[in-house]
């Protein structure tokens, strides 16, 4: 699961899978040390800060001269959505932009990363709505702000930097307590996840060369590697179960069960179903492996996919991560987008 429940940081699928942060989502992450809880200290009346815009496009923030930020977080609605009510449970995906009152820039998924070509996918947060530290783009109590809000519409937060954050603030980001702090949040999608939840259906058998897979019950499928088969130097991939839903775009919040081994030995290395089932992650943005956006974007909800990925499209460009050399298998079931 890339973001785990109960506040504990991510597992190592998503240290595994997950590339480096754009530059444009990377400031925050300064300011947050450790895993933290939150409690609700909300409102709706107090905020100072002026924000335009309509959702979908990047806000505009602006302070009036000598605003003085709260000493607690201050959420509020500005503009109220069509769509499903999120609730603390839900996995969303959202788009957000961040400043210090003082006008320093904290982050913004608005900002395209590096070689990033006209009209691809923008990179978003996509997380579980909880009180707990599940990522480092968004605090908890910025996070737990969008229970309550409706898919398409638009919040902020904002308060001092011990509001926000408190014990989590990283006193190496160069922001105080005492300093103002102003996220802007979209809710670009919701939805509730059985944590249980995978592909239903016939599975075919393994086409030559490709591991046989084994997915029994509610729990990690077993993965069995060809004797004597060599690993392949490019992506192979097999549809074992298809589904009737949707087709996976570039940028949609894929909510999966996943499993996944290394090819040289057969050991498993994570699973979704170890750690709490199903999950979700941005598809096709690059913030997991390029084998992952190569296999996954077109497929369908409902399908059952295995992936073997060659190191070159995997971790082969990080020669100190610990699978750099390794060939991972991973058994995808796709049971949902948000």
């Amino acid at each position: 699961m890339l973001n785990s429940p109960g506040g504990r940081f991510p597992r190592p699928f998503a240290t595994h899978t997950r590339r480096a942060v754009a530059a444009a989502l990377a400031v925050p992450v300064l300011l947050l040390t450790a895993a933290c809880g939150s409690d609700d200290g909300k409102t709706s009346d107090e905020a100072v800060v002026k924000v335009t815009g309509k959702p979908g496009a990047k806000p505009t923030i602006s302070v009036p001269k000598d605003a003085k930020p709260a000493d607690k977080a201050v959420t509020k609605t500005l503009v109220e959505g069509k769509g499903a009510v999120v609730n603390k449970g839900d996995l969303v995906r959202l788009d957000f932009s961040a400043q210090t009152m003082k006008g320093q820039n904290l982050g913004s998924s608005w900002t395209p990363q590096p070689g990033t070509k006209p009209g691809a996918a923008r990179t978003q947060v996509v997380t579980e709505v909880t009180d707990q530290m599940t990522q480092q783009m968004l605090p908890p109590k910025v996070l737990t702000a969008a229970a309550g809000q409706k898919v398409g519409g638009r919040f902020e937060v904002e308060g001092t930097a011990k509001a926000l954050i408190g014990e989590g603030l990283n006193p190496q980001s160069g922001i105080k307590p005492e300093d103002g702090l102003v996220w802007v949040v979209d809710v670009v999608g919701a939805k509730k996840v059985d944590k249980k939840a995978k592909a239903e259906g016939t599975q075919a058998a393994p086409e030559d060369g490709m591991p046989e897979v084994k997915a029994e019950d509610d729990k990690a499928a077993t993965i069995t590697i060809p004797k004597g088969e060599k690993a392949p130097t490019d992506l192979k991939q097999q549809v074992l179960i298809q589904g009737k839903g949707p087709e996976v775009k570039a940028g949609d919040g894929l909510i999966a069960q996943y499993t996944g081994v290394k090819w040289e030995d057969g050991k498993k290395f994570d699973s979704s179903w170890d750690h709490g089932g199903a999950t979700a992650f941005q598809i096709g943005t690059g913030q997991v492996v390029q084998g992952w956006d190569q296999a996954l974007v077109g497929k369908h909800v409902g399908d059952r996919v295995e992936i073997v990925i060659p190191p070159k499209l995997g971790y082969g460009a990080s020669p100190q991560h610990e699978l750099a050399k390794n060939t991972l298998v991973f058994v995808v079931d796709i049971v949902g987008t948000v």
